[in-house]
């Protein structure tokens, strides 16, 4: 049995986050357990995402988030190819999900994790073989 876990974008962000405390405390044992124990998984998508969202949104400067890109790249990082993207299409029309979640779920589906660290989806709710837990919930 695996032990592995895919963490979403909003983990990351979180431990960015400076209004929400507890949250972000959470997130960064979260990441530092991701990087020590290297059971933590990410996607590019994931890594793309965060730039994007905690330069514009969380004011943290290019130079800062990049710098926590490169951090993050220790963990294992899945590179979505077409069939992936195919998958995630499948996901897509089966579940009802936003492509984006599917292509998550794919991606730690590929990965071979057990489960998927958001906030975003039910907790939970397994989904092609990937339990959703809610780390802040």
């Amino acid at each position: 049995m695996s032990d592995r876990y895919f963490i979403d974008t909003n983990v990351l962000v979180y431990a960015n986050d400076r209004s929400s405390p507890e949250r972000r405390a959470r997130a960064r044992e979260i990441l530092a357990h991701a990087i020590s124990t290297r059971q933590g998984c990410l996607s590019t998508q994931v890594l793309q995402e965060f730039f994007v969202v905690v330069t514009k949104k969380a004011g943290v400067s290019a130079a800062n988030a990049r710098a926590q890109v490169v951090a993050l790249s220790r963990l294992d990082i899945v590179m979505p190819d077409a069939t992936i993207v195919l998958s995630a299409i499948d996901l897509h029309i089966i579940h009802h999900l936003s492509f984006w979640d599917a292509l998550i779920l794919k991606s730690a589906a590929a990965a071979g994790c057990r489960r998927l660290l958001t906030d975003d989806l039910g907790h939970g709710q397994v989904i092609d073989g990937v339990r959703i837990e809610n780390p802040f919930g």
